[in-house]
């Protein structure tokens, strides 16, 4: 036990309740680190002398593993976090030090050759008198065992463990170089006539980042998230496109100095095919969809070969509408003579135009009924709506990391009892905090652990407040909250107690994305848009023509969209399947190989490095799992079926449905094989007649 000065001393050591996060200096982390490893290695070692395998029982083990480890997953979660939307050089440094011996400490925990007995003997002779949560436990951590190394010996477990720890060193220095990457690029501009028909709030954006006036300039771009988008969605000058586009795809690569991540990927996916080999798999493909609903790399394959040719001939039909629009309306700088084929930095660009005249709609029209506020009352009021939930704003409760986020705490309708909680950071804020959107686990639920309350992270890029303006959200960014959301969703409202299956732990990888690509799609439901879509300053709700416009822009692009996610998936799997590092093919000759088959219709650009900044392969979780996005789209597209099937206007329906939901998908957690869990809620095997169907594919 820990003594209340050492506590004291440190905040990260401070765990009864949240995180305190005003108090938290990266010169705490080290000594946090070192304090819980002492401990967890003395109590571990305590729990394995203990432990006879013949006659452990399952009491023995998973309860007071969960109590040893709880610490320092605490601790080095927060660390964590901080790391991804408080970075500095100093946190940094003090995180990678740490890191070595962190891993090293969950290492000899999965190589424990008398844990793993004492779970193998407790699976034969009392699984027939255990949960199937306590059985899905153990399969899970014995899994985990074998993936990390408890077979091995010697020289080879020695070998394994070198690559754990490098592995981990390359993930964190690749995520760190993109993010420098990304901040040393910015475009400025001076003259006016260079952002003519800009929408105000880009401008206004770009302005303040140059510190300069909306209308006169100068005007700063940079590759981060809001800033870029914008600018290639609506930056009329070609060459100003041309240059964004070429630093988008090229950060982290060869012309980034020591912020050059082409080695890292090259000796990521040599270490990774090593370490496969060492545990008895062809490749890092087969190790990585052991623990996944696919069954094997050529189901993965089957499903990107189906839905190829569902959206391949869209996409050439797009693609071919959007230059054809671009010929008539673009002038003579676009004419087939000056540009025999559209270039990404055009498709993107003449693309919005073409959904601008298609739909008499404009994304920048949008923008002032989507107040983030507002959106958040709508989408808790869906959550209440369809889950049974009250969510209710706690500021002043928690300590957060920046002024910008907010503390949600989550009530159960029916009973009035608190049963989760949650931090919001909505903001993009490119000079500390990674790009992209995610959620995390602050505090899971853990009846070992006496936490009932879990707690869960959601970080988004969105457009932040300009002056006194509040943030007026792409729909795009709108749907990107409700992703979020539903993954906090899964996590926050979790039946089940034990910590390794409670919420988003234990689920498979591809099935993980169920919730949140569920959620999005209530952002077409006429009830939950009118729930929050009205104008900031006059109150006045969305025209029901123009609600009725987003919904025909759903399917606008489907093709393109859906070829792009596949060609990353199919990318991701190709380098971890059948790449051979050691051959004669580059990362970019795979790159192409795939591109020819995926993106014949608009191939990368010549000297395209995004692989160096595709950081949820190489930096994240996701390595032989980008598939799982679409694999999950399947089922989130069906499971919302349900809803369409009682009638969205049936409150009555919808409600029964979206009780089960949460106690189904929401509820189980790991605790149960996302098939099964699927079957029970849906009443069937999954289907991908909704996907096509919504997508205007079918």
């Amino acid at each position: 036990m820990l003594s209340s000065k050492t506590c004291s001393d440190n905040p990260l050591l401070e765990q009864k309740s949240l995180p305190k996060f005003s108090s938290i200096e990266p010169s705490h982390l080290q000594p946090a680190v070192e304090t819980l490893l002492a401990s967890m290695s003395k109590k571990f070692a305590a729990l394995e002398s203990n432990l006879n395998p013949a006659s452990a029982s399952y009491s023995d083990i998973l309860p007071e593993l969960e109590r040893i480890r709880e610490p320092i997953s605490y601790a080095w979660g927060v660390a964590g976090h901080l790391n991804g939307v408080k970075n500095g050089d100093e946190l940094r440094k003090a995180y990678e030090e740490s890191q070595p011996k962190v891993i090293k400490a969950f290492t000899e925990f999965k190589q424990s050759r008398v844990l793993y007995d004492s779970m193998k003997n407790v699976l034969e002779s009392e699984k027939a008198h255990l949960s199937q949560e306590q059985v899905r436990a153990l399969e899970s951590s014995v899994h985990a065992m074998q993936l990390g190394g408890v077979g091995l010996d010697g020289e080879e477990k020695e070998r394994f463990n070198e690559i754990k720890q490098r592995l981990a060193e390359l993930s964190t220095t690749f995520s760190n170089n993109v993010l420098d990457a990304t901040k040393m690029f910015s475009l400025e501009i001076t003259d006016p006539a260079d952002v003519g028909g800009v929408p105000e709030s880009a401008k206004k954006m770009w302005a303040a980042a140059a510190e300069g006036d909306s209308e006169k300039g100068p005007w700063k771009i940079t590759l981060d998230g809001p800033s870029y988008i914008s600018a290639m969605h609506h930056l009329g000058v070609r060459e100003h496109r041309e240059k964004l586009y070429r630093a988008f795809v090229t950060r982290a690569s060869e012309g980034s100095g020591d912020k050059n991540n082409v080695p890292l990927i090259s000796e990521i996916l040599s270490l990774k095919l090593e370490m496969s080999k060492l545990i008895g798999f062809n490749n890092y493909a087969e190790q990585s969809l052991s623990s996944k609903m696919a069954d094997d790399v050529a189901a993965v394959d089957e499903m990107s070969s189906f839905m190829k040719e569902k959206a391949l001939p869209a996409a050439v039909r797009e693609l071919q509408e959007i230059t054809d629009f671009t010929r008539a309306n673009g002038g003579e700088e676009y004419s087939e003579a000056h540009i025999p084929k559209l270039m990404p930095w055009d498709t993107t660009y003449w693309s919005e135009r073409l959904k601008e005249n298609k739909f008499s709609i404009t994304e920048e029209e949008l923008r002032p009924y989507f107040a983030l506020p507002k959106v958040l009352d709508g989408m808790f009021g869906l959550a209440n709506r369809i889950f049974g939930i009250n969510i209710e704003a706690a500021n002043g409760e928690a300590e957060v990391w920046n002024d910008d986020v907010t503390f949600y705490k989550v009530f159960d309708e029916e009973s009035g009892r608190h049963i989760a909680s949650f931090f919001l950071d909505p903001y993009s804020r490119p000079e500390n905090k990674r790009g992209g959107a995610w959620m995390d686990v602050c505090i899971g639920k853990s009846a070992a652990t006496n936490r009932d309350i879990p707690v869960a992270y959601l970080t988004c890029n969105g457009s932040p407040p300009i002056e006194d303006t509040p943030s007026l959200m792409t729909f795009r960014e709108v749907e990107t909250l409700f992703h979020e959301f539903g993954h906090g969703l899964q996590h926050m409202l979790t039946n089940v107690e034990i910590g390794d299956v409670a919420g988003i732990s234990g689920v498979e990888w591809d099935a993980v994305e169920l919730p949140s690509q569920f959620m999005e799609n209530w952002c077409y439901d006429k009830k939950t848009v009118y729930g929050f879509a009205k104008h900031y300053e006059t109150g006045e709700p969305l025209k029901d023509k123009d609600f009725e416009k987003l919904k025909l822009q759903r399917t606008y692009g489907a093709g393109m969209m859906t070829m792009r996610q596949l060609y990353f998936g199919q990318l991701d799997m190709e380098l971890h399947a059948r790449y051979d590092p050691a051959g004669g093919e580059s990362i970019f000759d795979v790159q192409k190989r795939v591109a020819d088959v995926y993106s014949a219709h608009m191939p990368p650009i010549e000297g395209d490095r995004f692989l160096c900044a595709f950081n949820h392969i190489f930096g994240g979780g996701y390595a032989a799992g980008y598939y799982s996005y679409k694999w999950a789209e399947i089922l989130s597209a069906d499971a919302f079926g349900a809803f369409e099937d009682v009638g969205l206007d049936n409150e009555e329906g919808v409600k029964s449905v979206g009780r089960k939901f949460r106690k189904t998908v929401l509820g189980y957690g790991g605790g149960k094989p996302p098939s099964e869990v699927f079957k029970e809620f849906r009443g069937r095997e999954p289907s991908s007649e909704a996907l096509l169907r919504h997508c205007g594919l079918g």
